[in-house]
């Protein structure tokens, strides 16, 4: 073969085209040129150089969409890094707008959690920590530790708790059934400490119950649900009946601590961010309670992971990280951060200011009703699980009693009362029941015998699922099964002493800081 810079023989050269031969070659390309485009048709000429047109500006498009599709793969994993996803925010916002106008802001009532499962997509939950990783930037806990336990939670036992259960109307009867509740609980602990919304998992007759939950996946999520009511009750893993299975129910959580920004993320399949609230706030509500130090990284670790998810415009959180939020999973994160306040955990003000800049974006009526991820679409109206909710939030925000959103809101529900249907909704009575509680008055003795005698009354007393509770077949209900309800109901039967009222002689040391 010759050297491709070596001219072309006589015998292959193009037709009519002269000889070239030594420095003639810049003429010879110069001929060249004139001939392709006098010979060649100038429809041909035509379609080349707009498809040369096209080709260049899909070049030039390219490196955009990349960039883009970098933003949405961050947005959607909690390890990624949080630079990546601060760099594409303009993007993100435009994606989320989009990703929001698939959904009404308002769905049918009963289905408070209807989103509380992720999409169908992949999401990388991140890689559990090995105690070598585990330092959280070499944080010093020893301050912590070493703070007076809170009022609120010392409420929870002894002296304290008979007083409470008696002024705020519990009695023997609410407490019989707080016990039972638990024994069903702790019996369907499996033998890893932790639990599983599906209670039929793991050996024993005791098992053989209906009503499973279908998140199967969401162990973390399950196994706050079982230890939240135990806290309420005292329980903790240094002292009480259960003081056991508490400590193997933390061990568990302990053992699946992911790392997340600059905490610790409680991010899985099926639970989401509802998850990782529940787990911050059973980890903050056992610091507050026991003050032990070995706590003290888990329950930090989780409020600063909080943090770093809030939707950096719209204040709110939803199933990842920085995606703009849902009034039902804003509540979650919002009981953490009060619950780590109590605990005396480190948080940013900031985070305070963006939840309010959420609860605004949703509400109507000066803050009387609230939607989903904006308005309810009657502006006098707000779906009643939302607006109580709401409520509550504003309450732990700071909002005074006698505000007007606050006074109508809280007459709304009140109007309302408690679902005590047969398939009552308890999401919906569980943060109502605690706002009408903080709210006070004469609107809590007549809530308080109602929802009290309807949850006494409905749960089970024989067999199998003794001291359960099961409501409807709302979504919510469905999904978390009879280990959710059970411990809903249970949490709402220890609103006497879980946490002190807060329009009390101690409510203003309760609000959040917003400044």
């Amino acid at each position: 073969m010759s050297d491709v810079s070596t001219p072309p023989p006589q015998n292959q050269s193009l037709p009519n085209q002269p000889e070239m031969v030594g420095a003639a070659d810049e003429e010879f390309e110069v001929r060249q040129r004139f001939l392709f485009f006098n010979v060649v048709p100038s429809w041909m000429v035509s379609f080349m150089t707009h498809v040369a047109l096209i080709i260049l500006l899909a070049l030039l498009m390219m490196p955009e969409k990349k960039d883009k599709d970098v933003a949405l793969t961050a947005s959607a994993n909690p390890t990624e890094a949080l630079e990546t996803i601060d760099l594409n925010l303009e993007e993100m916002e435009m994606d989320s707008e989009a990703f929001e106008n698939e959904f009404p802001d308002e769905v049918p009532m009963d289905s408070e959690i209807e989103d509380m499962v992720l999409p169908e997509a992949e999401v990388d939950f991140g890689t559990v920590l090995g105690a070598e990783d585990f330092s959280l930037e070499d944080t010093d806990f020893s301050d912590l530790s070493a703070a007076d336990m809170s009022d609120e939670t010392s409420s929870r036992t002894g002296d304290s708790r008979e007083k409470l259960l008696k002024e705020y109307g519990g009695n023997s009867a609410s407490e019989e059934a707080v016990a039972l509740a638990l024994k069903w609980i702790v019996n369907h602990q499996l033998e890893d400490g932790g639990w599983n919304f599906d209670h039929r998992i793991g050996p024993g007759k005791h098992r053989n119950s209906p009503n499973p939950g279908t998140l199967v996946d969401a162990r973390a999520g399950a196994t706050a649900m079982a230890l939240l009511p135990l806290l309420g009750n005292g329980q903790t893993h240094q002292v009480g009946q259960y003081k056991k299975e508490v400590a193997a129910g933390l061990e568990f959580l302990m053992s699946r601590a992911k790392k997340g920004g600059r905490g610790i993320s409680y991010l899985e399949s099926g639970g989401s961010m509802y998850s990782h609230g529940l787990v911050a706030i059973t980890f903050c509500e056992a610091f507050a309670m026991t003050k032990d130090p070995a706590l003290a990284p888990y329950a930090q670790g989780t409020i600063w992971f909080i943090e770093d998810a809030q939707d950096p415009r719209g204040g709110g959180w939803r199933y990842t990280m920085k995606q703009p939020g849902d009034t039902s999973a804003v509540g979650w994160q919002l009981m953490a951060l009060k619950s780590a306040k109590l605990s005396g955990l480190d948080m940013n003000p900031k985070t305070y200011r963006l939840a309010e800049k959420f609860l605004d974006s949703v509400s109507t009526t000066n803050g009387a009703f609230y939607g989903y991820t904006g308005p309810p679409l009657d502006l006098h109206y707000g779906h009643r699980g939302r607006t109580a909710i709401g409520l509550l939030c504003r309450m732990y925000m700071g909002w005074e009693k006698d505000r007007p959103g606050m006074q109508e809101g809280m007459k709304w529900i009140s109007d309302r009362g408690p679902d005590v249907t047969s398939s009552g909704n308890m999401y919906y009575n569980y943060y109502a029941t605690q706002a009408v509680k903080h709210y006070g008055g004469r609107t809590w003795n007549d809530w308080n015998v109602k929802m009290r005698d309807y949850l006494v009354n409905s749960q089970n007393k024989e067999g199998n699922t003794a001291g359960s509770w099961m409501f409807g077949d709302e979504h919510a209900s469905e999904k978390g099964g009879r280990l959710y309800n059970t411990s809903l109901a249970c949490m709402t039967l220890e609103i006497y002493y879980r946490y002190l009222p807060l329009y009390g002689d101690k409510a203003a040391s309760d609000e959040f800081p917003l400044d």
